[in-house]
């Protein structure tokens, strides 16, 4: 079988037993599930709850209103967030679509789906390994594997057995399904296949994550809840206090209930929400981040650690010569010019030259020098067994033998005393150290064009270079910044420890000391890895399992967690992290796709705009949903009071509807747009324990309604006429909420300050909401419609008193509560220094 590969038959057998070469898919969801998830949220149902009631009373139009309302709501969540699962897909497309295998003897091309175990696989350069094959026979063979394991360099392969366990990147007999071959040739037999390869492994990991209920999210079900609990136990109290004291019926308690359900709800405020996280899609997709999932835009900002992966992350994912050390510029240049096999004519510019990452390294580094190449009579390629390339080349009347490759090697063919050789080998350690490869340069001037292995003797060593793939500038100022917003960054990569904690020092990650490898993180349980994990910024050569375990135990720890990466292996992790973060230019289908985002410059740089962005966001979210609230509880205290006094309800429905509807149309979505605030960077991410409102928070909601409902109910009891009073209420509470949004824009500090004419939506809402106020008080068909009647310039100038008046209390509040806070954040700074 080892020399002509299976019989048509057996494979067939196989093929049976096993199943085709293919990933398993996940079940999608149906589009009605899909749909009918954003109905389901709790206050939507009470708002169904109630249009169904008005519509079994009779109640029509009332209920089609609210009906209506919730009906909008829902789709036009459904459209914002809705995102095809294509994982799956992307990691198909990772597997070669066709093979050439021996079938008794005989080449044959087959279709990937067919291959089957045991199977003989011939493999050329250009060809995606199609399933896991164990190599039998291997010419000259790399393979680039970065997209498994994330090392950059392309790895040579072998047909020598490991003895013992091994990862993924060190299995040198081993093709992995997915990966390309660079160069050579080889053939092996399929080992695995389908769900059982290593992208196989990781599609199951995939499958297998659970989508992350993101902070905002978590915290608006919280809001929902106490919103519903609060309503039912005003409804509960409302319905025994007026029955027992004022034997009210009950059907005008059941309208009354409805009336308070309708006005104490924020309707407006999913809609509201959606557009200010769509509108933050749209801003950072401006900067080069593509955001796939609207409730992304918040996550980013309460991020508290950032877990990267190195090679094309943190760093070019391109090898530099970063040092040379030599006494003779000019032959190592040399050398580097001529001995390689890339460059092939003069005029060559090195984008035009791909191929063997290090030669490209070193042919960029002398690639200002524009020498000219020396002709190749004869050349001895550079292979793994002996560790050196040579060349030989035409010089005056002789020739002379160009030499590169592994200084130890280098060093002991060359002309020098044991203590030349010693201060080498120290410097060679020294570049070793700092995570660089170290390549040795050497020559032999001879008079034959005799070129072998034996004559490489009594060479003429030059000198060294240390490679590496080193960090982006962009990423060093990104991971101070991160730090200075109190986010950690940790760097988990495929690559050797070495050179992980060389670039973990330049990019200035802080705990750089101690670095788990992946054999470490499997020796921890589940549990003790959680104790370490937030005192370890660097892992090393770890596989997609690893990076899946720490991104779990970080958020064990309550971490909001932020993973990047660019590979095949990387998508688990991506999946499973609050925000996976993939690299849009170099970043393989299958993270693009596991993703939350994608970085359209791969510039780790633009996460830290992100995440500024991010912390925008939330806090304009903050902004509107403080807005909000105060209005919902006067409207519902309101009806509260109509019936704790046994009066007729204030507000219809109707009228109910259309305050919050107004206000959703013209000044909630203004807060919007306010810009970032200028601490935004230098305060630490916030307590994702803590719920979307603070103590402070409820207080001024509280106390705001009151300012709103009070003088309002007042001042509409004075005139007569339920019509004129409903219009005074009505005009009153919108007045109320255009001064308080104004409040609004800053939580503590004066509302009108030196940017409150940067944001001119503000200006259109309010001009907005008077053309519809003007519409609905003063036009015939409106006032029939909503149930208003045209008001006086004396009542309108009472109204806009009161509405001044508000907007006075609560600045003088917002100063005085910010000193409150400044004194106890003082006390508390001062306690923790003691």
């Amino acid at each position: 079988m080892a020399e002509s590969g299976l019989t048509q038959n057996e494979r067939q057998i196989r093929l049976e037993q096993n199943g085709p070469n293919k990933l398993a898919q996940k079940a999608q969801v149906k589009l009605w599930k899909k749909i009918a998830k954003h109905f389901t949220d709790l206050l939507m149902l009470v708002l169904i709850g109630a249009a169904l009631l008005k519509f079994l009373t009779g109640e029509v139009i009332e209920g089609s209103i609210i009906f209506l309302v919730v009906i909008v709501n829902g789709f036009v969540g459904y459209w914002q967030e809705r995102k095809a699962e294509e994982s799956l897909d992307g990691l198909k497309q990772m597997m070669g679509q066709e093979a050439t295998v021996l079938i008794e003897g005989q080449p044959v091309n087959v279709t990937s789906e067919e291959l089957v175990q045991g199977d003989i696989v011939l493999l050329k350069a250009g060809d995606v390994v199609p399933a896991d094959l164990r190599l039998i026979e291997s010419h000259d063979v790399t393979v680039e594997e970065a997209i498994l394991t994330g090392e950059s360099e392309p790895v040579e392969k072998n047909i020598a057995t490991i003895a013992g366990e091994a990862l993924a990147g060190d299995q040198l007999n081993m093709a992995f399904s997915g990966t390309l071959v660079q160069t050579g040739t080889a053939r092996g037999i399929v080992v695995e296949t389908g769900d059982t390869t290593e992208i196989g492994q990781i599609n199951q990991a995939l499958q297998s994550v659970q989508a992350q209920t993101t902070p905002l999210v978590k915290k608006m079900h919280q809001l929902n809840k106490q919103i519903f609990r609060g309503i039912l136990a005003l409804i509960v109290f409302l319905l025994f206090f007026t029955s027992f004291r004022y034997g009210m019926d009950w059907g005008l308690l059941f309208s009354a209930s409805i009336a308070l359900i309708v006005s104490m709800i924020p309707e407006g405020l999913p809609a509201v929400m959606t557009m200010i996280l769509s509108m933050g899609v749209k801003e950072m997709a401006e900067e080069n981040a593509i955001i796939k999932g609207m409730p992304t835009v918040e996550t980013l900002g309460s991020m508290t650690v950032i877990c990267s992966d190195k090679t094309g992350t943190l760093t070019k994912n391109e090898m530099t010569v970063t040092d040379v050390l030599t006494k003779n510029t000019v032959t190592i240049k040399e050398i580097m010019n001529n001995c390689q096999e890339l460059k092939t004519k003069d005029d060559q510019t090195i984008e035009e030259i791909q191929g063997n990452p290090t030669e490209r390294a070193l042919l960029k580094y002398i690639s200002e020098e524009k020498m000219k190449l020396k002709p190749i009579l004869a050349k001895i390629p550079f292979n793994s067994s002996y560790k050196y390339m040579a060349t030989l080349h035409d010089k005056a009347n002789q020739y002379i033998i160009f030499v590169k490759g592994a200084p130890e090697v280098l060093l002991e063919k060359a002309q020098l005393t044991d203590e030349e050789k010693r201060e080498w080998q120290e410097k060679g350690l020294s570049l070793a150290r700092k995570g660089q490869r170290v390549l040795g340069f050497a020559y032999k001037e001879v008079s034959s064009t005799e070129l072998t292995h034996e004559n490489l003797t009594e060479l003429t060593f030059v000198g060294m270079a240390g490679i590496i793939d080193p960090p982006k500038e962009s990423a060093i100022k990104a991971v101070g910044q991160a730090q200075q917003a109190g986010i950690s960054v940790k760097m988990i990569t495929g690559d050797h420890k070495a050179t992980a904690q060389a670039i973990s020092e330049q990019i200035g990650l802080k705990h750089v000391s101690k670095v788990l490898e992946g054999i470490d993180i499997d020796l921890l349980s589940d549990e003790e890895l959680s104790e370490v994990v937030d005192k370890v910024d660097v892992y090393a050569r770890t596989t997609p399992e690893h990076k899946l375990r720490i991104v779990t135990a970080l958020q064990k720890k309550e971490e909001i967690v932020g993973m990047t990466g660019d590979g095949v292996n990387d998508a688990p992790a991506l999946k499973q992290a609050d925000v996976g973060i993939a690299m849009g230019i170099k970043g393989s289908e299958v993270s693009k796709q596991a993703a939350d985002m994608v970085l359209a410059d791969d510039n780790f740089y633009t996460i830290v705009n992100a995440v500024k962005e991010g912390r925008r966001i939330f806090d304009n979210l903050q902004k509107t949903i403080n807005f909000f609230l105060p209005t919902a509880l006067a409207q519902g205290l309101i009806v509260i009071v109509a019936l704790l006094m046994n009066r007729p309800l204030p507000l219809t429905p109707i009228q109910i509807l259309w305050v919050n509807m107004v206000t959703t149309i013209t000044l909630s979505y203004a807060l919007g747009f306010e810009k970032v605030s200028e601490d935004a960077m230098k305060r630490p991410p916030r307590d994702t324990k803590a719920g979307i409102l603070s103590g402070y928070n409820f207080f001024r909601i509280v106390y705001v309604s009151l300012l709103i409902m009070v003088p309002a109910y007042l001042l509409a009891m004075r005139f007569d006429g339920s019509a004129l009073q409903q219009t005074i209420l009505l005009q009153s509470i919108v007045l109320g909420q255009a001064v308080y949004m104004i409040n609004c824009r800053e939580l503590v500090d004066p509302a009108i300050n030196r940017r409150f004419f940067e944001n001119k939506l503000l200006f259109i809402s309010l001009g907005i909401l008077l053309v519809l106020q003007v519409t609905v008080i003063f036009l015939p068909f409106a006032q029939q419609l909503i149930g208003t009647t045209a008001l006086s310039l004396s009542q309108q100038l009472v109204i806009t008193g009161n509405a001044l008046l508000l907007f006075l209390v609560v600045e003088i509040e917002k100063k005085i509560s910010k000193t409150i806070i400044q004194r106890k954040t003082k006390s508390v700074s001062q306690y923790m220094n003691d």
